[in-house]
């Protein structure tokens, strides 16, 4: 007998891990929902890496912040006090870790599928961490678009969205809005899944996050998600 000439595919394990988020892909129930959960984590862990290198207790220590200027952005904390030193990192590693997210999973995507000889199989969750990142950070970025033009005081956005990632209510609406578009896919969501490879599998959820963030930023600017820090 003739041996076989068909090459086995080599299992591209680095970017089976990337695709599956560490393996949260291969849960037997709901592996999408649990990939979104790993989107607020990652989500969680960027907005509170910015108060990481100074700590809160040095950020609050240098200029008072007026009652007014905070329940503007939702928050109450009075007497609060924070220091007005150049805070570029968090919007630049905000941005960076969104596109990060997005190439990536459109390369660890598009293997795994390749793999799987489907489309978009189950297990792969990357694009809903992707999307539910989006969903989370996206309405956040634009408090911190006036200091590109001023000068580039970006304390505040960094008390802003960490505290927002401490707010269960912002998260839970983050995560129910993103859910709700990613298995509703109104147009052009569905038609995005066409496109060729891991775009098809990331692109939707990125449009799907896209809508829940409009929606997530409606609702700040509506002060749906305030609440109080500080002695009453």
């Amino acid at each position: 007998m003739k041996p076989s000439t068909d090459a086995v595919p080599q299992k591209p394990s680095f970017a089976l891990a990337i695709a599956t988020a560490c393996g949260v892909g291969y849960l037997p129930k709901a592996p999408g929902t649990f990939g979104s959960l790993v989107g607020i984590l990652t989500a969680m862990g960027t907005a509170l890496f910015f108060l990481r290198p100074h700590g809160l207790g040095d950020l609050l220590s240098t200029r008072r912040l007026t009652e007014a200027t905070l329940m503007d952005h939702n928050f109450l904390v009075p007497g609060a006090e924070i220091h007005s030193a150049a805070l570029i990192l968090p919007v630049v590693s905000a941005i960076l870790l969104v596109l990060f997210l997005s190439l990536v999973g459109v390369w660890s995507a598009g293997k795994a599928a390749a793999y799987a000889g489907v489309h978009d199989p189950q297990h792969v969750v990357i694009d809903e961490v992707a999307g539910q990142h989006i969903t989370l950070i996206l309405p956040l970025i634009p408090i911190a678009v006036p200091n590109l033009a001023a000068h580039m005081d970006f304390s505040t956005y960094a008390i802003f969205s960490a505290l927002s990632m401490l707010n269960w209510k912002y998260l839970f609406a983050g995560f129910v809005l993103f859910r709700l578009f990613d298995i509703w896919k109104p147009c052009p969501i569905r038609n995005l899944e066409k496109l060729p490879r891991g775009w098809g599998v990331m692109a939707d959820d990125w449009l799907a996050g896209i809508y829940a963030a409009i929606l997530l930023k409606v609702a700040l600017h509506f002060g749906l998600f305030s609440f109080h820090i500080g002695p009453s």
